[in-house]
């Protein structure tokens, strides 16, 4: 029984799985912010390229 009351508490006390998850939750945000300003980006780059072949045509 002590050595189930050991393991339990080094588990509590192990941090590598929380940190483990917090950098897999920054790359998630990350993520996020880069594929809203590709998208950002991409609509407005079309924008200006139509406005462009308007005034060559």
């Amino acid at each position: 029984m002590q050595r189930l009351t050991q393991n339990l508490k080094r588990f509590v006390r192990d941090e590598d799985g929380v940190t483990a998850i917090e950098y897999g939750l920054i790359a998630a945000l990350i993520a996020v912010v880069i594929i809203a300003s590709v998208q950002l980006v991409g609509q407005n780059l079309s924008k200006v390229f139509s406005l462009i072949a308007g005034e060559l045509g």
